[in-house]
């Protein structure tokens, strides 16, 4: 394996890295990234994407989120009632969702996003794309409403019994937390507001969703599950990388929410 700071990553590192860290053929897996965290890497997200699809195996899935929601949203979310030519202009230049739209969460994703092989699901502002034996099913999920529940990918993801890996990046990052939040009585909400073409017209949709935590309850849910678990944090390169069962994450995430939301704390340091 190359050692930190002699060289950079090659894939081969990469797969030993992440079978250190658990990842085992046949898995599948959602994959949270910071490209920069595991310093250099020969071939960049590409060699990433491939050493994580080598790490599963022909049997195995590797998803990642591909949102859009910086990009396919309202650019006037205070504007109520018919608009404006100015309001009107703004809007008509945001783009429809379509599966070639870049994503905004990351190199890695974005790498798999583009694999000619690779799936998407549908959502305008919460896709996910997905390769491998199970890529379809995951994809094939979505939901206006409550993006990230049980009828999305997330949950044909805990359906298959997946795992989330996160690599160089914490629980707020780890979107299973907000499809546990979807479960709790006292849930956070938001509105999604994005375009679709419905029938051939253009149309501005609204759909509820769990609001956004801010790095409020979800580094001390991710950290107290990870205690409860002996989950445990290894380095691949230079990233700190764990490894989260999702069947295991959700029971105790839905219930220490709803005791944290109840309480209004504590919150992350």
């Amino acid at each position: 394996m190359t050692t930190p700071g002699t060289g950079p990553l090659t894939t081969a590192d990469l797969v030993e890295g992440w079978r250190r860290v658990g990842v085992r053929e046949d898995m599948a897996l959602i994959v949270h990234s910071s490209l920069s965290s595991l310093g250099r890497v020969e071939g960049g997200a590409a060699a990433v994407v491939a050493s994580l699809r080598e790490a599963v195996g022909p049997d195995g899935t590797v998803a990642a989120p591909t949102f859009t929601s910086d990009t396919v949203r309202d650019p006037a979310p205070g504007h109520s009632g018919p608009p404006g030519p100015e309001v009107a202009e703004l809007r008509s230049a945001v783009p429809l969702f379509h599966p070639g739209l870049p994503c905004a969460t990351g190199a890695v994703a974005e790498a798999l996003r583009t694999l000619p092989e690779s799936l998407r699901s549908a959502h305008p502002q919460v896709s996910v794309a997905a390769v491998g034996a199970h890529a379809r099913e995951v994809t094939a999920r979505r939901s206006l409403g409550f993006a990230v529940g049980r009828e999305s990918p997330f949950g044909a993801l805990h359906d298959l019994g997946g795992h989330v890996l996160l690599v160089g990046v914490g629980h707020n990052r780890n979107t299973f937390l907000h499809y546990a939040e979807t479960f709790a009585p006292n849930r956070r909400l938001k509105l999604r507001r994005f375009p679709m073409a419905i029938q051939g017209e253009r149309v501005w949709i609204e759909a509820p969703d769990v609001g956004d935590d801010n790095d409020t309850h979800f580094p001390v849910v991710g950290r107290e599950f990870e205690e409860r678990a002996s989950i445990r944090e290894v380095l691949v390169g230079d990233a700190p990388c764990r490894l989260i069962p999702v069947r295991e994450l959700i029971p105790f995430a839905v219930r220490r929410l709803t005791e944290l939301l109840a309480a209004g704390g504590p919150t992350a340091a």
